[in-house]
């Protein structure tokens, strides 16, 4: 018989779910009418492209904390919980540019949140669902209790106002989630993935070391543009080839969040996708056979794209609005950069 000491067994609980939700948007509102003084289009042309009729865009106060700790703090009131009881921060975002330390360990103190352990990842669209998958993995394998999960974006920041393709697309805001134990399945299985060989199919256009000695050498640094933002590297898109690996394998990922989590189309009560593109949306219904009677969300039109915002945005939207209602099924996926994708069929809170 061995005498080696054997670790004890770790327990958490049997299940996990959302407790609450809460999202932040930020005050200036910038309309079509607007985007079209950037750049040459149409209101026309961009509602028939992306569904987007107007985005939000954060002022100077409204940083990635800020809009993280206001979000949060609406999830938490929505939970009824403690913040000390939370045992873990997820900030999911790309457009914190400040590489170290994480703005989760900010967000945390000042919600406090004692000294739970606090953390970025980066997983553009999808950073969400990664979130939620972590979360849920924490509380089942009992290292926390309670887990808060932030998508947040100031994309406003990475955006080329001259570039045609991408001008229009791109908001501001946060969205957060509580996830803790549960006596019943709250938060189906995480079908999620990357496929790196498209990585520069959705990209940052340079190196953050490449674009500032670039500008040391030509205009000098810390030169901004006409509208105060600083001149940096911004997001860039291959729009079609984007359009149809969303269309096509991300109808199939959401099939498989269904086929894990048991539940067929018809029993959902809510349908979140990422606020990417409302033809995208529309194609993954048609491929989902999904109800009529089914909600959409369609966050979008007002939001614009808010990357890893923007599920618990829309999420919240369709419950303050009562298109949905707490204890509704309702199967979410974000998709994007990397390229990356995660979806699940959660309970909502």
């Amino acid at each position: 018989m061995s005498n080696t000491p054997q670790i004890r067994p770790v327990t958490g609980a049997r299940y996990s779910r959302i407790h609450g939700v809460g999202g932040y948007r930020p005050v200036r509102v910038i309309p079509n009418a607007e985007v079209l003084t950037w750049i040459e289009s149409s209101d026309e042309w961009i509602r028939t492209r992306s569904g987007i009729a107007e985005r939000r865009w954060a002022g100077p106060e409204e940083s990635v904390a800020e809009m993280s700790v206001q979000a949060a703090g609406k999830a938490i009131a929505q939970s009824g919980i403690d913040p000390a009881r939370i045992g873990g921060v997820i900030v999911a975002t790309v457009s914190h540019l400040k590489q170290t330390p994480a703005v989760a360990t900010e967000i945390a103190e000042r919600l406090g949140c004692g000294t739970a352990p606090a953390f970025d990842i980066s997983a553009a669209c999808a950073g969400f669902g990664y979130g939620l998958g972590l979360a849920d993995g924490m509380v089942r394998g009992g290292s926390a209790e309670y887990v808060l999960v932030i998508g947040v974006e100031r994309l406003s920041d990475l955006t080329d106002t001259s570039d045609r393709s991408t001008a229009f697309i791109f908001g501001d805001g946060a969205g957060a989630a509580i996830v803790g134990p549960s006596d019943t399945p709250g938060i189906g299985k995480v079908v999620w993935g990357s496929d790196g060989s498209q990585k520069d199919v959705i990209s940052q256009t340079e190196a953050w070391d490449t674009a500032f000695a670039k500008e040391d050498a030509i205009n000098g640094a810390g030169e901004a543009h006409e509208d105060g933002r600083s001149k940096w590297p911004a997001l860039r898109m291959e729009g079609q080839t984007v359009f149809r690996w969303a269309v096509w394998e991300m109808a199939k990922v959401a099939q498989q969040a269904l086929d894990a989590a048991g539940i067929t189309a018809d029993q959902l009560g809510a349908f979140i996708p990422h606020q990417a593109n409302m033809r995208i949306t529309d194609a993954m219904i048609k491929a989902l056979k999904l109800p009529e009677s089914v909600p959409v969300a369609r966050d979008i039109a007002e939001t614009g794209n808010t990357s890893a915002a923007s599920i618990p945005l829309a999420m919240e939207r369709m419950l303050e609005s009562g298109e949905a209602r707490s204890g509704d099924l309702a199967l979410i996926i974000g998709f994007g950069a990397g390229l990356v994708y995660a979806a699940a069929v959660v309970t909502l809170p």
